[in-house]
């Protein structure tokens, strides 16, 4: 039987794991996803908050097992390769949040601050792209950020014009975070431009 998603995706410096206990050092993760130094800049603009309590990061990760399992939710360990600085450690989560309906992937992602301007946004999106297209076919990749976070808009755009696709609209009131409700900035990418960005690249 093949799988639905791959449970491990290599690219150029990456390695994604799938989120899993069998994976992730549940102690581990927690200390990165808690009140350490750095995290509220690393969470500033997402919708999670710092975990309190090993219990919440187990929580967590059983949750992407169970998305996993029923095919709504797909998420990764990000972890440097051999060769990189800081290869081997968990640099943040990725996933791909699937929508059968609309036939869409939204993608997400959370990196910790040091392993930040390195690309690695944009080439995890690369290898999330091509299996919302190639291996589920999906019709359309959509990606947000909150709209003061101009380091996401920055990422977000380069790969977002590298594979033709564009800047959807402003959503305002979108993401409730804490007292507020962020407005967020849409980008959307549809497999036709994907298919044809790649057949550029090899001609």
């Amino acid at each position: 039987m093949v799988d639905l998603f791959p449970e491990r995706i290599e690219t150029e410096r990456l390695v994604l794991e799938r989120m899993c206990r069998e994976n992730v050092d549940i102690d581990e993760l927690y200390w990165l996803c808690s009140h350490r130094e750095g995290i509220e800049e690393e969470t500033e603009f997402l919708s999670w908050d710092p975990h309190s309590t090993p219990k919440e990061t187990l929580e967590f990760v059983a949750k992407s097992e169970e998305n996993w399992d029923d095919a709504s939710d797909v998420s990764y360990v990000i972890r440097p390769k051999e060769g990189e600085d800081g290869a081997g450690e968990i640099a943040g989560n990725c996933g791909l949040h699937i929508d059968w309906k609309r036939r869409t992937g939204t993608l997400g992602i959370w990196l910790r601050k040091r392993f930040w301007g390195r690309g690695y946004s944009g080439e995890r999106a690369d290898s999330l792209i091509e299996v919302a297209f190639d291996r589920l076919g999906l019709e359309l990749v959509s990606v947000s950020h909150n709209a003061g976070n101009t380091k996401s808009r920055r990422a977000i755009e380069k790969y977002v014009e590298r594979f033709g696709g564009e800047h959807d609209c402003l959503l305002r009131n979108w993401v409730p975070m804490d007292d507020e409700v962020n407005d967020v900035q849409r980008y959307t990418i549809t497999r036709e431009r994907w298919k044809a960005s790649r057949e550029e690249d090899e001609s």
